[in-house]
This record gives structure tokens, C-alpha cells and sequence, in this order.
């Protein structure tokens, strides 16, 4: 039977953890004008956010859109860096309950797992296709030698299904109150991609 959590609400709003998630959200942003904004009372903004997680009056604010060429033309909505605090000190009470559930070689915002240990992972599959570059005696001219992939999923996180989502973070999480904070969160969506290129969200 899957083991359930309850009573990480008080978790999320506890002052040192909301302190440490602004850490982690001005995280190379210091000189960000919004970064700058927001620290001319940083102690007095966080138990702002404090006082309405526990009056359960946050709301987040709306997401602004920006084009992004790099090359691939791609919309970006930004969250408000106080929401961004929120997501932060959200992922800090409850990243552990799902991060042993994810794939092994799943790399993507995973602690200790950042692009060379996706390399070191790729040069690993690499020797087990090849058979570490030897070749004669295992291979001939009709075999494959192995594949890689590269996909893309086009708007993923405006259009992966909420429903499915939730359900699977209440097969872990009994407290109704993080799933409603969570609930929010994921409602505050952008507009519709206009024409076909992709969306991603920025925190």
C-alpha cells in the first residue's frame, strides 16, 4: 500500500524553508530588477508571503509572456519572482517524496543529477552499445549499432493533463491544503501558443 503524507502544509509556509527557497529562486538573478525590487524588504515580503499561505488568501500573480529565438521560436511565461519563491518552497517539502519514484536516468531539475552526470550516463550507454569500440566478432555490415533519440513535446506544460497530475500527487500527498496551493498554481496558465512554436515556463 502506498504510504500517503499529510500535514506539509505548515512545512511550505515555515519561515526558514520560505527563506531558504529565496535563496534558491535569486539564485544568479541578484542584479534582476524584480530580484532588487523585492529585497528593498526582503524579511517583510516573506512573511507577507508567510501570512497569506496560512490565511490561504495567495494568489498568484499573472504570468508574463515573452518570444524567445534561440534559435527555435519558443513563447516563455514568466511566474512573478514572489511565486517563484512559492514553487521553490514548495519543491524543497516535497521533492523527495517523488524523486526516488522517477527514472534512474531521468536528469531534468534532479539533485546531483545536472548535465555531466547526463554525459557521463550517455558515454556509459555509448560502451554497452558498442561493446567499448570493439566491434569485430559482435557486429557486421546489416547490423545497428544502437539509436539516440531527440524529441521535443510540443507545449507540454500548458497541455499535459491536470486531472492525471493531481491524481498522481495524491497518491502521495493526503493534505488538501498543498494540493490546493498546488491546484492554483496550475491554473494560473497563459494564454494559447500562437502558432507553432513552443512553450516552456520559466521559475
Amino acid at each position: 500500500m502506498t504510504r500517503t503524507y499529510n500535514n506539509l502544509y505548515s512545512k511550505i509556509y515555515d519561515i526558514d524553508n520560505l527563506m531558504r527557497a529565496w535563496r534558491k529562486a535569486r539564485k544568479g538573478k541578484t542584479k534582476k530588477h524584480y530580484v532588487i525590487e523585492f529585497e528593498k524588504d526582503t524579511i517583510g515580503n516573506l512573511f507577507q508571503l508567510q501570512k497569506e499561505l496560512i490565511d490561504y488568501t495567495y494568489i498568484p500573480k499573472p504570468l508574463v509572456n515573452f518570444i524567445l529565438r534561440d534559435p527555435k521560436t519558443r513563447k516563455i511565461s514568466k511566474s512573478a519572482f514572489r511565486d517563484r519563491i512559492i514553487h521553490h518552497a514548495i519543491i524543497r517539502v516535497i521533492e523527495s517524496l517523488f524523486d526516488k519514484s522517477f527514472i534512474y536516468d531521468s536528469c531534468a531539475n534532479r539533485k546531483g543529477k545536472g548535465n555531466l552526470f547526463a554525459i557521463k550516463r550517455f558515454e556509459s550507454f555509448i560502451r554497452k552499445v558498442s561493446k567499448n569500440g570493439k566491434i569485430n566478432g559482435w557486429f557486421n555490415n546489416n547490423q545497428i549499432r544502437g539509436y539516440c533519440f531527440k524529441a521535443d513535446i510540443r507545449h507540454y506544460f500548458e497541455e499535459v493533463d491536470h486531472n492525471i497530475l493531481l491524481t498522481i500527487m495524491k497518491n502521495k500527498i493526503s493534505d488538501e491544503r498543498v494540493i490546493g496551493l498546488i491546484e492554483k498554481i496550475l491554473a494560473n496558465l497563459p494564454e494559447r501558443q500562437l502558432g507553432g512554436g513552443a512553450n516552456d515556463f520559466s521559475c
